[in-house]
Order: structure tokens, then C-alpha cells, then sequence
């Protein structure tokens, strides 16, 4: 700056001259200088401004841009939600599927087009025997490969489009057959194609249709019985009435029969004494014995084809069993067995009587009695012992026919009450013994005969009657 001693020092007028020049020069410069600075500060300002202005903007598209990503988060989060949500429903909705597919007693099995498992039930399990982790991924005919289930019908199936049916029946080493039916439907879907396999175990329907074939057959054979026995019937009235004339025209009491005999000059009592030796009296009451068990049988076979009247009464089963042990064993049918055969019994004490009908239980008992006999022969049974056994069983009186005999298999059990059937050789057995027995038992007396036996083990027929009201 310029001072009073500066200017003190200042020598001449032309120096005067350039030094207010040079002053001025100063002083504009210093003016410039300010307006420079002013200018300066004056930009600055309005870049502080438009600093402070781009702030405010910046933190209003920061706050902005905070309450976007803070909604789109809330929207993420119900999103989130909202697929937690669906994801529990389908797992739920699969284990509610899962749980209803188990619950069937039908045996569910899905499979893919070659036969790979990828789904298999709790009814899966319990019938096979395989766990779903040890059967899933393995292939169908490698865990069933006694099942009618190939490759082959899988692709058939999924190729027309259409189930494919068929039944399945397998059989147990104890002989015991178990009817499965099978059903393959075909699964066609976006990803993959496959097929549900179904498997119903109809064992159960198959015996009740055995059941009714069975009766069919009873009711048929009731036809052919009738027709039998009113054939029978007339030959078998002229034998009893026959020996019945015998045994009038031999008696010596009759005053016509000796009024003949001095007609023709014999001794009658002669005559009686030749007969008596010769055992004709007791041939004669072999062939009445005979003739009247076989009209019991035949009026039987009648009563089985039509509901005709019957008698019944009260019975005592225990005398009703010695009678029929004693009648089998003068039976010839059995006279080689006779001196081997043991026949042994076991009663209960106090047997209420039952109401039943006499010949129709003896003829039962018969039945059981020659067919345990000629198993118990047929077989050369050592020791062949047959046991019957009459308790009472509230509210039945229980008959068991017990014998140690070769026994049957489930087949042969089966096929037991059948018309028709039967074990014998040709000509030995025309297998109506049992069927009739199971008529009169079930039908006649409304009770129960039924048999429990396995191979080597013998036979027992348990016969069910029901106790009388009156008891």
C-alpha cells in the first residue's frame, strides 16, 4: 500500500507523474482484485446454493428411494409368507393324500413307465412284507415276481390308455390259495408317464362265491335227490313188506300158518328149529334193519329236495351216540376193522336233551363214523383210535368227531361239504355223505358242522346244535 513516508521519498514531478499512474494502475488492480473476490464469493454462494439444493434432492430421492425398497422388502416378506403358506398346505395336502392312500385296505403301488416304485402304501407293506424305503426305486417285477406284473403290461397300458384287469391266484405252501385282483391304470402326466397299480385281496368274496355255488349245487342236488329216492322208495317198500311176510308166514304162532303146514304134512315147529339154526331169523332182521335205515335215508333225501313235515323231540344225545357206535360196528362195512378200531367217548355230566330229530343226527353221525373208519384203513393207521367227545357250550350242545387218521389239506377242507366230492376210489364213495350231513345239521337244525384238520394230524367235525328252549 501506499504511505505518507513512501510518498515523502518521492523525487520529481515526472516521478509524481508515474507514480499516480502507478497508483491508479494499484488501485484498479486492488479494485479488481476485490470484484474478483467478490465474484468469487458471489459463486461460491450460489454453488453452496445449488450444493445445498442438490442435497435436499439427493436426500429426497434417497429417502425416496429407502421407502420403495422398505415396501418392496414388506411386499418380499409377504411374498415369503405367502409361499411358506402354499409350501405348508402342499405338504399338508400330501400328507392328508399320503394318509388316505394308506388308509385304503387296497394295495397301492405307483410305478413309472419302466416299472421303477415311486409310491407304495402301508397295505403294500403289511401284505408284502417290504418296507416303502426298501421298495422305492426297484422295479416291480423284482419285489412281485410271482404277480402277473411285467414291463410289457405297463407299457401296454400307458400306451392305450385304457386299465388292464386280471385275477391272481396264489398259492401257500400249506395249500391255503389267497385270490388277488389286480388292476393297472395308466398316469399321463407334464413330466413323466407311469401307472397306478391296484390290488385288492378278494379271497374273502371269492369263498362267499364258493359259498353260493355251493348252495346252487344243494339245490340242485335236491332235484336229483328227489327224483332218486322216489325211484328207491318203491323197490324198497316191496322188501320190507316182503321180509315182513316172511317172518308172519315162518311164525309157528299164527293159526294159519299151522293150518298150511298140516296141509302139507310138515312139522312147523321143525321148520322153526331148521330156521333158527341156519340163522334166517336173524339174516331177516338184518335185511328189516337195513331196509328201514335205508327208507330213513331216502324220506332224508326228501326232506333235502322239499320242506316236508318232520318228526322231532326231545333227544338224549348220549344214548342217540352209544346206538350209533353200536350200528356202525355191526355194520360189514367195517367188520375188518372191527377188532382194531377204538372207539372211545367222553360226556359231560347233566347233558341237557336238545330237540332235534333222532334218524336225521344218527344219520350224520354214521356218516362221520364210516369216513373216519375207512381213513383210519385206507391209510393203515397203527392203533386207529376215533374219539367222540358231548359237552355243552352255552348255547349249543357240541358233538366233536375226533380221529388220529392221515388228515386233510385246505384244499380237500374247502371242497369237504360239496355234492359230488369225495377222496375215494371210483365206486367207493358217491360224495353225498357229508352234503347231506351239512343239510341236515345246518338247514334242519339251524346249527354248525365244521372241521378242523391238517395233513398227519387227523380230523375233528365239531357239530354246533342249539339247546332247546325247554332245557
Amino acid at each position: 500500500m501506499i504511505t505518507p513516508a513512501s510518498l515523502s521519498n518521492l523525487p520529481t514531478t515526472d516521478s509524481i507523474t508515474d507514480m499516480g499512474i502507478l497508483i491508479i494502475f494499484l488501485i484498479v488492480l486492488q479494485t479488481l482484485l476485490i470484484i474478483g473476490l467478490q465474484r468469487s464469493r458471489m459463486s461460491n454462494k450460489r454453488a453452496r446454493h445449488a450444493l445445498k439444493e442438490s442435497q435436499k434432492a439427493l436426500e429426497q430421492r434417497i429417502r425416496e428411494r429407502t421407502d420403495s425398497l422398505y415396501l418392496t422388502n414388506n411386499l418380499l416378506i409377504d411374498e415369503v409368507a405367502r409361499h411358506e403358506q402354499t409350501g405348508r398346505q402342499l405338504r399338508e395336502t400330501k400328507l392328508y393324500l399320503q394318509s388316505m392312500i394308506n388308509s385304503m385296505p387296497s394295495i397301492i403301488i405307483g410305478v413309472t413307465a419302466d416299472a421303477e416304485v415311486t409310491h407304495w402304501n402301508a397295505a403294500a407293506e403289511n401284505t408284502f412284507e417290504i418296507f416303502s424305503n426298501d421298495a422305492l426305486g426297484q422295479k416291480i417285477t423284482t419285489l412281485l415276481p410271482r404277480f402277473p406284473v411285467t414291463l410289457q403290461t405297463i407299457k401296454t397300458t400307458i400306451r392305450e390308455g385304457e386299465p388292464f384287469s386280471t385275477q391272481h391266484v396264489q398259492q401257500h405252501d400249506d395249500e391255503k390259495n389267497r385270490y388277488f385282483e389286480i388292476t393297472i391304470y395308466p398316469l399321463i402326466s407334464r413330466t413323466q408317464e407311469g401307472a397306478v397299480i391296484r390290488i385288492d385281496d378278494v379271497t374273502f368274496k371269492v369263498t362267499i362265491e364258493n359259498l353260493m355255488i355251493q348252495n346252487e349245487k344243494m339245490y340242485s342236488l335236491g332235484e336229483v335227490a328227489a327224483g332218486i329216492a322216489h325211484e328207491i322208495n318203491n323197490p324198497l317198500s316191496v322188501i320190507l313188506q316182503n321180509v315182513q311176510n316172511i317172518v308172519r308166514r315162518t311164525d309157528i304162532h299164527f293159526a294159519n300158518n299151522q293150518a298150511r303146514a298140516q296141509q302139507q304134512d310138515i312139522n312147523l315147529t321143525q321148520v322153526q328149529d331148521y330156521l333158527n339154526s341156519s340163522e334166517i331169523p336173524q339174516m331177516l332182521d338184518s335185511i328189516r334193519e337195513a331196509g328201514e335205515r335205508s327208507a330213513t335215508i331216502v324220506r332224508n333225501m326228501l326232506e333235502f329236495a322239499h320242506n316236508s313235515k318232520r318228526i322231532t323231540g326231545l333227544i338224549d344225545v348220549k344214548h342217540l351216540v352209544e346206538q350209533t357206535i353200536v350200528l356202525n360196528r355191526s355194520s360189514q362195512l367195517h367188520a375188518h376193522d372191527e377188532h382194531h378200531l377204538q372207539i372211545s367217548t367222553d360226556y359231560q355230566e347233566s347233558l341237557p336233551a336238545i330237540k332235534a330229530s333222532a334218524p336225521e343226527l344218527q344219520q350224520v353221525l354214521l356218516n362221520l363214523l364210516r369216513n373216519a373208519a375207512q381213513a383210519l384203513h385206507q391209510h393203515n393207521t397203527e392203533q386207529p383210535v376215533i374219539h367222540i367227545k358231548v359237552y355243552r357250550e352255552n348255547p349249543h350242545l357240541v358233538i366233536e368227531v375226533q380221529d388220529n387218521g392221515p388228515g386233510m389239506t385246505d384244499t380237500v377242507r374247502e371242497h369237504l361239504f360239496e355234492p359230488f366230492f369225495t377222496t375215494k376210489d371210483v365206486g367207493s364213495g358217491t360224495g353225498l355223505g357229508l352234503s347231506v350231513s351239512y343239510f341236515i345239521i345246518t338247514e334242519r337244525h339251524q346249527g354248525s358242522i365244521d372241521v378242523k384238520t391238517s395233513p398227519g394230524k387227523g380230523s375233528t367235525f365239531i357239530i354246533k346244535l342249539p339247546l332247546s328252549d325247554t332245557e
